[in-house]
């Protein structure tokens, strides 16, 4: 199993450590990750990582599919491609309704259409086969529609990219797991219960069945979200975890169209979802994290001493030798945490 490490997006300004950054690259984590929300962009940091480091790959995590063009985010990853010596990884996705109308101010749309277009026109632009010609129903590549000049051409990248770059999205929806299986070399399904990788294994199966191209886990990587809270304390060390579930799951997305509150029912825990939710749009947060199961956490984390997490990581070490897991994807923020790691996953 390999390890990378998620940076931090809390607070009003925004700051990288780069000393947690360096620490994890000296302990030999695969890579890094940040992304963006609706404050600091996923793309800025992670130039400022590429460039401060020399041997970590670093991705985003993810740039939202609504706030750029995919001739732009080719671009981005065929730059930073080139600067870093090949060690950034592009990571996609559609984010949700409330951001995409709400910040970006564009129509939510058919998301996973819009994706499968958006990682088309840019495996072209990569490929640079030709000029890019490209007609779907999000992007026309020239544009011919309403307002255009008539004097658009097919154009071919000047610069060579690497058509090997890899390209995850985030999804967690049956259709959106479907839908990275078929087109993306990888997928970020946020928080994963090891033992039940069924969860996602028929729409992997399906998507790898409607790539038409052989594929299958050895081509594909999953790569989950895990937080890791380590002490004696363990009501304390669940904290945040339950912080984090109530806040995705309770806020992130209107009731009836939240992804996160979706995945934590088929997770088994559909009453659970229910009252999490209910409360925290309620106005009653304290309660959210309260209605939060210790059980969930448990499955979905790594909270607790040392001896109890290196108990639990016996089930994502037998989940890396199914290859349902690729990289674990860490949100640490102290190197103790990270040496902890390193020592029983690397």
């Amino acid at each position: 199993m390999r390890l990378g490490l998620q940076l931090s997006l809390a607070g009003p300004k925004f700051t990288i450590d780069m000393d947690i950054v360096r620490e994890a690259e000296a302990l030999g984590f695969d890579s890094v990750w940040t992304g963006e929300a609706y404050g600091s962009d996923a793309v800025t940091p992670i130039a400022w990582v590429l460039a401060h480091t020399s041997r970590i790959k670093a991705g985003t995590a993810i740039m939202q599919i609504p706030g750029r063009t995919p001739a732009m985010a080719a671009m981005t990853a065929m730059t930073l491609q080139a600067l870093s010596g090949g060690r950034f990884i592009m990571g996609i996705g559609p984010s949700g309704p409330q951001v995409v109308e709400g910040w970006h101010g564009v129509p939510y749309g058919k998301a996973l259409t819009r994706t499968r277009e958006y990682i088309s026109v840019i495996r072209k632009i990569l490929a640079r086969e030709s000029a890019v010609e490209f007609k779907g129903e999000y992007y026309e590549l020239p544009y011919t529609g309403p307002g255009a000049s008539g004097l658009g051409k097919p154009l071919r990248s000047i610069i060579r990219g690497d058509p090997a770059l890899k390209i995850y999205t985030a999804a967690i929806s049956p259709n959106g797991v479907r839908t990275s299986a078929e087109v993306a070399d990888g997928v970020f399904p946020f928080f994963t219960d090891p033992e039940n990788f069924e969860v996602f294994a028929g729409p992997i199966e399906e998507g790898f069945l409607k790539s038409g191209n052989g594929k299958s886990l050895k081509d594909f990587e999953v790569l989950p979200l895990v937080q890791v809270t380590i002490g004696d304390d363990l009501d304390a060390c669940r904290l945040p975890t339950k912080q984090f579930l109530a806040l995705y799951g309770g806020g992130m997305g209107a009731r009836g169209k939240n992804f996160y509150n979706d995945h934590i029912k088929r997770l088994g825990y559909e009453e659970a979802a229910v009252k999490i939710q209910d409360l925290y749009l309620g106005g009653q947060k304290g309660a959210a994290v309260g209605a939060v199961p210790d059980e969930l956490v448990d499955k979905v984390a790594l909270v607790g001493s040392k001896d109890r997490i290196r108990d639990r990581l016996g089930a994502w070490k037998e989940a890396a030798a199914r290859r349902q897991v690729g990289t674990m994807v860490v949100p640490a923020s102290d190197p103790d945490t990270l040496r902890f790691l390193a020592e029983e996953l690397l």
